[in-house]
């Protein structure tokens, strides 16, 4: 007797959806809205972290908002081109990656700079803001003449004096120059008849100083100390004949 076995073959078949009983239709659309609602949150914080990523790319690692213009204000002594050049940020660096504490610091290293401030316009532009230094008087300096502020500070020099300027004459012209820091205390001091009268300003020590004023009369003024009321005392005397007034010592004033 010959025996035929015939192969078995299996088949799977997805049952129609309505041969799924309605609560088990419900309850596996109740478990992928879960699995949504709880993958949502996840979804969000990934593209916001994507989102995040590049924006900071585009920011600090292309040139879209690179630096396409330096604005520089309040210069007159000092040119755009100076400035610049020392702020030195080349063109198309990603703005946000200046370093304006550096460009500040190498602006405000120009002699003729009492202040810099620098900030970010954007999208494109790097603004400077400079304050110059006020000039107060004029120093001989060889053949040339120093311009100082009232800190004493020589941030120009000129081949002429400018005239609008009083001259004065100190050993050593700078900020650390006792006699320096003496001789703008005194021009700080003198009131206008003093001023328009001033031909220059003496400083040989910070214990000498003397005025030489017009019609060679010359005052005498010590030190430093009590110059509000040496320049009062030294005003109401100009009414005085005699080209010599000796103020160094305001409560004893001579007369020669």
């Amino acid at each position: 007797m010959i025996r035929t076995e015939v192969a078995r073959r299996w088949r799977l078949v997805r049952a129609p959806g309505r041969s799924v009983p309605a609560s088990v239709r419900r309850f596996h659309q109740r478990i992928r809205r879960r699995r949504l609602r709880s993958a949502a949150p996840w979804l969000a914080v990934g593209g916001a972290l994507a989102l995040a990523a590049l924006l900071a790319w585009v920011v600090f690692g292309t040139s879209l908002l690179g630096v396409r213009q330096v604005t520089v204000t309040g210069i007159s002594v000092l040119t755009d081109a100076q400035v610049r050049a020392a702020a030195a940020v080349p063109a198309d660096t990603p703005l946000a990656r200046v370093d304006l504490d550096r460009v500040r610091a190498a602006v405000a290293a120009l002699a003729p700079v009492r202040e810099a401030r620098v900030h970010r316009e954007w999208p494109s532009t790097l603004v400077i803001e400079v304050e110059e230094r006020t000039p107060l008087a004029a120093v001989p300096v060889g053949s040339s003449f120093a311009v100082i502020d009232a800190a004493g500070v020589a941030f120009r020099t000129l081949a002429q004096r400018p005239r609008e300027l009083p001259l004065v004459v100190v050993p050593s012209p700078g900020p650390e120059d006792v006699a320096t820091r003496s001789a703008v205390r005194v021009l700080g001091a003198l009131t206008p008849q003093l001023r328009e009268q001033l031909v220059r300003l003496l400083a040989p020590s910070p214990a000498r100083i003397r005025l030489e004023l017009d019609g060679g009369r010359t005052i005498v003024w010590g030190d430093a100390e009590d110059s509000d009321t040496k320049a009062r005392v030294a005003t109401a005397l100009l009414k005085k004949e005699g080209k010599l007034i000796d103020v160094s010592a305001p409560d004893f004033v001579t007369v020669g």
